[in-house]
C-alpha cells in the first residue's frame, strides 16, 4: 500500500524534523555558524534543554541547525515549517496563504510571511552557467501582469502592467526576470548575459528582437502576427507553456501580487518548472531541494518583509534578497 508523501516522520514529529535537517544542511557533522568550527562541537542534554541544541567549545556559543537559515528565529515548530515546504513544492500552480492557514492551523499572517520565506530559499541565487550551450535551444518570450505601483490604469494596453521576461532551455530549466520593459535596452544585456553565443535563440515577430542576430547568429523566429506558430522545430511553445502555468497560478490561486513582491513568485514558479516530473524531480525531492540557507541573511518580520522594489535586475541573475537586506 502506498503511503502518503506527508506521513514520512519528520512532518510530524519535531526531532525527526531536527534530525532530517541536519542530515541536509550539515552532511558531514555539525559546523558553528558563529565561528565555522566543527572540531569541538557537541550536542546539548538534559530535560529542558531545546530540541537539536548544540554548544561550539570554539567559540563558546551554542546553537541549532535553524540558524542562518529560512527557519531561523521563528516561533512556528520546525515540523509545521517541513509541511509547508511540501505544500508549497509540490502544487503546481502554487498554494495561497489562505490555504496553508487553514491548512497548518497557524493564522494567516504567519502563512503569509512563511510562504514568502519559503520562496527566498527557491531562489536560484547566482546562475552558474549559460542556457543552450553546445547549440542547444532556448526560446524567449515576455509578458505583463499586475499594475505596476503609483501607474493609473488604463482599459487597453499594457503599459501599467509589471514586464516579464523568461528564458526556457528546451527540455531544461527556466529563468525569468521582473524588468523595467520590454524594448531591446531592457531586454538584450540579459539575454546577452544568460545565453550561451551558439545557442539557437527562438523568438516570437516581436519588434523588440529585430537585430538580435547580432549576437546570436542562429536567432529564429515565429510569426504570431501571421498565425504562425510552428515551422518545423522553430516554435516558441515551451516559453509560451510556462506562461500558461504561471497566469494560471497568479489569477486563479494567488489572485493579486504587488510589485514589491513579484520576483518572489517569480522565484516560486521557475523553481517548480526547473524541477519538474520531466526532468525526473518528483514531489520530495522537489521538496528536498530547497535550500534552507539561501535566504540566510535576510531577517525581515513579516510586516518588513519585501518592503521596498527588489527586483532580480544583475544580468547573471544574481539573487535579489530583500531591501532590508541587500
Amino acid at each position: 500500500m502506498s503511503k502518503s508523501v506527508l506521513s514520512a516522520k519528520h512532518f510530524h514529529d519535531e526531532e525527526a524534523a531536527y534530525s532530517y535537517l541536519e542530515k541536509r544542511v550539515w552532511p558531514n557533522g555539525p559546523v558553528c555558524p558563529h565561528c565555522g568550527g566543527f572540531e569541538r562541537i557537541s550536542k546539548m542534554q538534559g530535560k529542558a534543554t531545546r530540541i537539536g541544541l548544540y554548544k561550539c567549545y570554539q567559540c563558546r556559543k551554542q546553537f541549532r541547525v535553524t540558524v542562518k537559515t529560512v527557519f531561523e528565529a521563528s516561533h512556528v515548530p520546525l515540523h509545521i515549517w517541513l509541511q509547508a515546504v511540501a505544500l508549497l513544492t509540490s502544487s503546481k500552480k502554487g498554494i495561497s496563504s489562505n490555504q496553508l492557514h487553514r491548512t497548518l492551523g497557524v493564522t494567516l499572517k504567519t502563512a503569509w510571511f512563511m510562504s514568502h520565506r519559503i520562496r527566498l530559499a527557491m531562489q536560484d541565487g547566482r546562475f552558474s552557467s549559460m542556457m543552450g550551450g553546445g547549440g542547444g535551444v532556448v526560446e524567449v518570450d515576455e509578458t505583463f501582469i499586475g499594475k505596476v505601483e503609483g501607474a493609473p490604469k488604463k482599459f487597453m494596453g499594457w503599459g501599467f502592467k509589471n514586464s516579464v521576461l523568461t528564458l526556457v532551455e528546451r527540455g531544461g530549466a527556466s529563468r525569468t526576470f521582473h524588468v523595467d520593459g520590454h524594448a531591446s535596452a531592457d531586454l538584450w544585456p540579459i539575454l546577452r548575459a544568460n545565453i550561451a553565443p551558439d545557442a539557437r535563440v527562438m523568438t516570437d515577430d516581436g519588434r523588440w528582437y529585430i537585430g538580435l542576430n547580432k549576437h546570436f547568429p542562429t536567432h529564429e523566429t515565429v510569426r504570431h502576427k501571421d498565425k504562425e506558430y510552428a515551422r518545423g522545430d522553430v516554435h516558441t511553445n515551451s516559453v509560451e507553456g510556462y506562461f500558461s502555468i504561471f497566469k494560471r497560478g497568479m489569477k486563479g490561486v494567488y489572485q493579486h501580487c504587488s510589485e514589491r513582491h513579484l520576483h518572489r513568485y517569480l522565484a516560486e514558479f521557475n523553481f517548480r518548472y526547473s524541477n519538474r516530473v520531466n526532468l525526473g524531480v518528483d514531489d520530495a525531492m522537489r521538496a528536498d531541494l530547497v535550500s534552507p540557507s539561501r535566504g540566510a541573511a535576510c531577517r525581515d518580520t513579516p510586516s518588513g518583509l519585501g518592503r521596498g522594489l527588489a527586483r532580480p535586475a544583475p544580468p547573471l541573475g544574481a539573487e535579489p534578497g530583500c531591501a532590508r537586506c541587500a
